[in-house]
């Protein structure tokens, strides 16, 4: 039975060596992936992460390595035509670049597992953006290098001649891809220039967020919004920047209004009220102390102005202490009947004998 044909030269018997190969092959190659696995489970390695990274990177690729052997094989039971033998050595040739690019391809996670395990212990956080560019660059180069090889194989040509093909056809390339160089351009000048760091506070073209990544192409912003909003890194290098996470305090101006009706002697105890309260303040620093002062007459009030910074700029811990800072003001100024001004309006009825308007005038009322 196995001698007999399934097509013409082709027998039960060689049909079922292909199979047997192939699949002995792919569970030779389950199970060794399935013992790497679990070796990178065990005890002996815990703790060891850039080892378990290595184990799973090896383990990814086993399979396909294993069947491409186990195919290349199982093959060499059938008598192939001079044509034909020389197809399936391509093929196999593809398969085996294939092959050891994706072995290649995910060895680069340990690279990246150190790298990002270095910086990690750095005090800047620019290296944390260099880290994911290095692995997409070291994968797409290794990516192009697969394809110039696999192209070396099928057209039969040196690679020089198909490295100078690609020369000519990257300037068309090129100049139909002009805004994908500005980017990449535009993220060498984001690096030069360090504008900011990943997970630093920015405010731009009227974006406020965190970055939460720097690419070849594109920035990523996380706004306060919870949007994720991509930025083209060509554009971005031309913007004006503001980078909130960078700055060393958080200032606060505030305007307190007072009656016009208040005497000079309560204008003067709501100044000090102020004073006595940010005086040696939570956050404060002695370079910059607070600054209270009587500054302008408004139009319906007494203006007195407080100045005060926050140190460090700690958004919440700001806002909890300027809550705990006009909960103080309105308690002292009610006990020293200090009244605030706020616009109202009167209107007169047509008619009335002492019919006016006034309107925009302060009250205390």
């Amino acid at each position: 039975m196995l001698n007999q044909t399934v097509f013409k030269e082709v027998t039960w018997g060689q049909v079922l060596m292909l199979v047997g190969w192939v699949l002995g092959a792919m569970l030779v190659g389950k199970l060794i992936q399935i013992v790497l696995v679990n070796i990178g489970k065990t005890k002996r390695v815990e703790g060891k992460q850039i080892v378990q990274v290595l184990l799973k990177a090896v383990a990814r690729p086993v399979l396909f390595l294993f069947t491409t052997i186990g195919l290349l094989q199982g093959l060499k039971a059938f008598s192939l035509s001079e044509g034909l033998a020389a197809l399936v050595s391509d093929i196999f040739a593809v398969l085996l670049t294939v092959a050891v690019t994706f072995f290649i391809y995910s060895l680069v996670d340990v690279l990246d597992f150190a790298i990002t395990h270095f910086t990690q212990k750095t005090h800047t956080k620019m290296d944390d953006m260099m880290a994911p560019m290095v692995r997409k660059s070291l994968r797409v180069t290794i990516v192009v290098l697969a394809l110039v090889q696999v192209a070396q194989i099928l057209s039969d040509k040196p690679i020089t001649s198909i490295l100078a093909g690609l020369g000519v056809g990257g300037l068309a390339v090129a100049l139909a891809a002009q805004e994908t160089i500005k980017n990449f351009f535009g993220s060498l000048v984001i690096f030069a220039d360090k504008p900011f760091e990943l997970g630093e506070r920015i405010v731009v073209n009227g974006h406020d967020g965190s970055i939460e990544e720097v690419g070849f192409r594109s920035t990523r912003i996380r706004t306060l919004d919870g949007h994720l909003v991509t930025v083209p890194n060509g554009e971005l290098a031309n913007m004006m920047i503001q980078n909130i996470g960078k700055r060393p305090f958080i200032k606060r101006v505030l305007d307190l209004t007072i009656t016009y009706n208040t005497p000079p002697e309560k204008v003067q105890l709501a100044i000090d009220i102020v004073k006595e309260l940010l005086a040696d303040h939570e956050g404060m620093n002695a370079n910059l102390p607070p600054r209270v002062f009587f500054t302008d007459f408004n139009d319906c009030s007494l203006n007195i102005r407080a100045i005060y910074w926050y140190h460090p700029p700690e958004y919440w811990d700001y806002l909890a202490f300027s809550e705990k800072v006009n909960m103080q003001i309105l308690v002292r100024y009610n006990e020293a009947g200090i009244e605030f001004a706020f616009p109202t309006q009167t209107l007169y009825l047509a008619g009335d004998s002492s019919a006016e308007l006034r309107a925009g005038a302060c009250s205390a009322d």
